[in-house]
């Protein structure tokens, strides 16, 4: 970018951005930039990045700060993912004085910012789409050490829900009547990243695709063609990964309106507090799977807690950004409490990368070619999730799990 079109942004985007000072302002006070969809389709996973990093930071400045410094919080509105407005809120945060470090759960699903941040040796962590975060940063990591994936790697979204809806089948839950499946998916680099990735997955398994239907990105209003063309050919599985939580809360209503005998699977939106206040009973017995949900069982002691002390701030319990972004900001607080400096950008992007501990979602490593956090059962699992009487109940992986699956009740076999 220019750096005249640079300047253009800046002075775009200037109304937009928002200071939420959590203590008093000091002179050695450190400012944490959040890019969040502030207004927009999404705005309610804005809001929970926006009170994690909020409670990790009135935490830190309880305890008098860390390394000597204390912190304050500022927002920048990237709307509707759009360039236009991510860029704009990105460059209004590097352009702020005294921010050292930029989070998001995600701004760009395309990741492009990525490359302002290296531009600017701003530390930066993201847990946006991992694939995509991959591509920029393997072609040269060095150049990209400001800059570090929360989200682990993608491919579990990909290959696990074929092997996943088996096993279920397998336990006796439902029969796969013919191995069909019907796939929707709503037209951005997220979704259909996953879409294309699992049909392949279905197709190596023996599966056959009855329905596969590209819907554009962004609100959608009717989902009753995409439904009738599902009717047509009952499948045992119906699968849509548009992630946004009002679309799939529609998907569900409408889909309850005349189900098929299918189980029902859902990319992420369920994950989403707003998705059940949408769907109410009707959404009970959905699938969703989560690389990076808090693991909040008593076997992961770091997930339980954290998730307890959100809840204990706010009233309610964490979608994953919420107490993601409080972890992502803890990886912060660490790498400055080794560096000191907190202008010294390059030490702290590095002493992020170098990070290996338990976080919320797992253990947290970062491969140091991609600079994405690593997924696996050991590591950032893969974890499967069913809706039961409003709530997400983790099914899988066994070590982790906190119930069983139960049979839909729009389910006849």
């Amino acid at each position: 970018m220019c750096k005249v079109t640079r300047a253009l942004a800046i002075v775009a985007a200037f109304a937009s951005l928002t200071i939420l000072t959590t203590a008093t302002a000091l002179a050695d006070s450190v400012k944490i930039g959040v890019l969040a969809p502030l207004t927009g389709p999404t705005a309610s996973d804005g809001e929970e990045f926006v009170r994690g990093v909020k409670l990790a930071v009135k935490e830190a400045n309880a305890k008098g700060g860390v390394a000597g410094h204390t912190f304050e919080v500022v927002t920048a509105d990237v709307v509707d993912h759009s360039a236009a407005k991510v860029s704009s809120a990105a460059e209004r945060l590097l352009s702020t004085e005294g921010v050292h470090v930029i989070l998001t759960g995600y701004a760009s699903l395309s990741m492009f910012e990525v490359e302002l941040m290296a531009e600017a040796n701003m530390p930066y962590l993201a847990a946006g789409p991992s694939p995509q975060f991959a591509a920029i940063v393997s072609k040269d990591p060095d150049a990209f050490n400001c800059c570090w994936s929360f989200t682990a790697d993608f491919k579990g979204y990909e290959t696990d829900v074929t092997p996943t809806i088996e096993a279920l089948s397998a336990a006796g839950h439902f029969p796969l009547k013919n191995k069909t499946v019907a796939i929707i998916s709503s037209d951005n680099p997220y979704s259909k990243t996953i879409s294309e990735g699992m049909k392949v997955a279905f197709k190596k398994a023996g599966w056959t695709v009855t329905v596969d239907e590209l819907v554009p990105f962004g609100p959608v209003s009717d989902w009753r063609p995409m439904l009738a063309k599902v009717r047509e050919n009952p499948p045992d599985v119906v699968i849509n990964t548009d992630y946004i939580p009002s679309n799939a809360a529609l998907f569900t209503n409408q889909f309850r309106e005349n189900p098929t005998d299918s189980v029902v699977f859902l990319q992420y939106a369920p994950l989403v507090p707003e998705f059940v206040k949408l769907t109410k009973e009707k959404s009970n017995g959905i699938l969703y799977n989560a690389i990076g949900a808090t693991l909040n069982v008593d076997a992961h002691p770091r997930g339980k807690e954290v998730s307890a002390r959100y809840k204990k701030e706010y009233g309610i319990d964490s979608g994953a950004y919420g107490t993601g972004l409080y972890e992502m900001t803890t990886l912060y607080f660490e790498a400055l409490a080794t560096v000191g400096d907190p202008t010294d950008h390059t030490a702290i992007g590095k002493a992020i990368g170098r990070i290996k501990r338990p976080i919320t979602a797992g253990f947290l490593e970062f491969d140091q070619k991609t600079h994405v956090a690593k997924q696996g059962l050991n590591l950032i699992p893969v974890t499967f999730f069913q809706l039961q009487d409003g709530a997400g109940v983790m099914i899988s992986p066994d070590r982790f799990k906190a119930g069983t699956f139960k049979k839909p009740v729009w389910m006849k076999n």
